[in-house]
């Protein structure tokens, strides 16, 4: 479930719609926690689709590190790309927001943290990385690590309304990563190897 401090609107023809905050939403805020009713549908489902599902699979779900697709019931499929995202994934099953987000912000992620498919353009935002690659998990992952760092002490000192959706022992172990008392695992472990690999 995506934060409830959250509208879907039209961005552009190009871009399509976006998730924008409807307050301050702080670094440190989980803004996205997976929950019961986002489905996870299998790699031989999808080849299995009409061409025209399965490419809607491609394009709003994202891959587990198992390689299933992952379907998110609420306008989180929304979160539109970003080279310098506002938002970031984690291995707990919740994304956090790695800086502030200001009230009509935009969030953002990065593709390249979702097991893509297949490479792709987007718009450019003057970034030097002009495309994502399927590989960017395994080449990136140390910044998208530094950047959660960063953010997890802020965890236990902000307002979490997603946190009811939050296991307990998911929770406990961010509260013993933000104090220090427990190592963070990193993103890296997210990424999905095929098998063989």
């Amino acid at each position: 479930m995506i934060h409830p401090h959250t509208v879907l609107r039209f961005v552009d023809d190009t871009i399509g719609f976006g998730v924008f905050a409807t307050r301050p939403i702080p670094k440190g805020t989980i803004v996205w926690v997976r929950d019961a009713l986002d489905r996870e549908i299998t790699p031989e489902h999808v080849a299995a689709l009409d061409p025209e599902l399965a490419e809607r699979a491609s394009r709003y779900c994202y891959r587990n590190r198992d390689g299933h697709y992952v379907l998110c019931w609420d306008h989180t499929r929304y979160v539109n790309h970003s080279f310098t995202p506002n938002c970031v994934t984690t291995p707990y099953h919740l994304e956090i927001a790695v800086r502030d987000i200001a009230e009509g912000e935009e969030l953002t992620n990065d593709y390249g943290t979702l097991n893509i498919v297949e490479s792709f353009e987007p718009v450019d935002e003057g970034h030097a990385r002009k495309t994502v690659e399927p590989d960017d998990l395994v080449r990136l992952h140390a910044q998208y690590d530094l950047q959660l760092a960063a953010a997890f002490p802020c965890i236990a000192a902000v307002e979490q309304p997603l946190l009811p959706l939050v296991p307990a022992a998911t929770w406990n172990t961010c509260l013993r990563i933000a104090e220090g008392i427990e190592p963070m695992r990193s993103i890296r472990e997210c990424l999905h190897l095929p098998a063989g690999r």
